[in-house]
Order: C-alpha cells, then structure tokens, then sequence
C-alpha cells in the first residue's frame, strides 16, 4: 500500500533520531522522492572513439540537471590497455561491471566508450548538452550524511514499504584531470576526464520497518586523485545492478571564476 505522506514523516522521524554530530558541520546528500538517474559512461584512454563522449560528459559539469535529474560515474575499463598504452584509471573491475550489464542483457559484445542509463544502454546520449530528464516515477528518498571525514551513513526509505534486501554502491570521483597519452591509438593527445571513479564501494544494506540502512567509508588517499572530487551514491536490490535511486554532489567543486 502507498502512502507518500506517511513515507515522508518517517524519513523526517528517522531522520531526526540521528546523533547531533551527524547533522552539523558535515555534508548531505538527498534525493527527491522521484528517481533521479544513474548515468555511467564506460570509457578508456586506449580508445579513440572515446573522447568526444568525455568531453560530452564534461560538459554536465554546467548542467542545471546534474545532481537533480541525474548522477554521472566514469569507469574506465583495462581490455584497451593491451593496445600499447595502459589507462591509469582503469581497474578490471569496472570492466567486468560492463560485463555484467552485457549479460544481463544477453549481449555478445561489450565496447567504448557506452552509455548505460538506470541500468540500460543508452544511444541517444549526444543529442542533448544537459543530460537526461528526470521520468518522473516516484521511487523513495535516499539520503547520505557524512558522519567523519571519510565514514558516511545511508538511509533508503522506498516508496513502498517492503522488507526487501538492499545494497548501497558508493563512487568516490574525480574531475579535472589531465592525461598525456604517450602510446596506443590516442598517442600524443592529451586527453581531460571528469567524475572518473577512483574508489568504488558496495555494501550490504539492513532494513527495519520498511526503511534500510547502511554505513561505508571512502579511502582518504584518493581525494587528492583529480583537481575536483564528488560522490554518486546509489541503492540497488541486492544481486542486482539496476538503480533504484540515486544521489550524489560535490565534495570539492570546479572553480568556476
């Protein structure tokens, strides 16, 4: 049964029953009851189709969607690395994520740079400067309080009270950084990335009353990883890949003078 007043007073109540420490002098983080979208682009500095969709996704940095409507993440993937030039920001396990997607989809073939949105490909990614629109669908509030430097706490009340299992992913990201690529199919280009994922995190989630709750911390090293960093948080059903919702900001955020 639905009840959106009836959510939204024990979100307020949950919220309320935090420790003071919580709630003052540290960041928050919280989305609207509608779905606001995953967007991943998985990408590698070793492909040359690759820039033209970073520079699209860089250009989100000015989005008055972003955050909103929608959290980016960058992974880059590591099967290019062979081609004579290894990405820095690669990890195996963002290749295999993609791969998970292609077999969730029953896909034979994975590639770059592509885009997944809420947990499906996505083509049209180019035809818009400000990203995608939110849909509408009301789906719960999910919201990520920082509760110490690098230790945050996650609530998740959906829309519908269920004693679901849930898992909370967290993408610690970095913005502004500069490649100079020396080898492969992008030798002697300088390449610019932006919310490239440098610390992914995925947690186990325990609901109580219908509302779960988890707790994660970022690896302080990788801050320093980009001249601008974010976070992108999103809650899943456990097992699963595709997005329930999202939020997400700016942990330092791009000079824009």
């Amino acid at each position: 049964m639905r009840n959106s007043s009836a959510r939204s007073c024990l979100f307020a109540l949950l919220f309320a029953a935090w420790p003071a420490a919580a709630q003052t002098g540290h960041l928050q983080f919280q989305s609207g009851p509608e779905r606001t979208a995953l967007l991943e682009l998985y990408t590698s500095e070793g492909c040359s189709s690759c820039p033209p969709a970073e520079t699209w996704l860089s250009g989100l940095n000015a989005s008055p969607r972003l955050w909103k409507d929608f959290a980016p993440v960058a992974f880059h993937v590591d099967y290019w690395n062979y081609l004579g030039w290894k990405d820095a920001w690669s990890d195996a396990e963002f290749s295999e994520r993609q791969r998970s997607y292609a077999r969730l989809w029953r896909s034979e073939n994975i590639y770059t740079p592509e885009l997944v949105l809420d947990g499906h490909e996505w083509h049209n990614w180019f035809t818009g400067k400000n990203g995608p629109k939110s849909g509408g669908e009301r789906v719960g509030i999910l919201s990520v309080h920082s509760a110490g430097t690098n230790q945050w706490q996650a609530i998740f009340a959906p829309e519908t009270i269920s004693e679901a299992h849930y898992e909370i992913h967290a993408a610690l990201l970095a913005g502004g950084i500069v490649s100079d690529v020396k080898a492969g199919e992008n030798r002697v280009r300088q390449l610019k990335h932006d919310f490239a994922v440098v610390n992914l995190l995925q947690i186990g989630m325990t609901t109580s009353n219908g509302v779960a709750r988890g707790k994660f911390m970022l690896n302080p090293a990788r801050f320093a990883a980009g001249k601008t960093s974010a976070l992108t948080v999103w809650v899943t059903r456990a097992g699963e890949l595709e997005p329930l919702q999202t939020t997400g900001g700016w942990l330092a955020a791009p000079d824009k003078n």
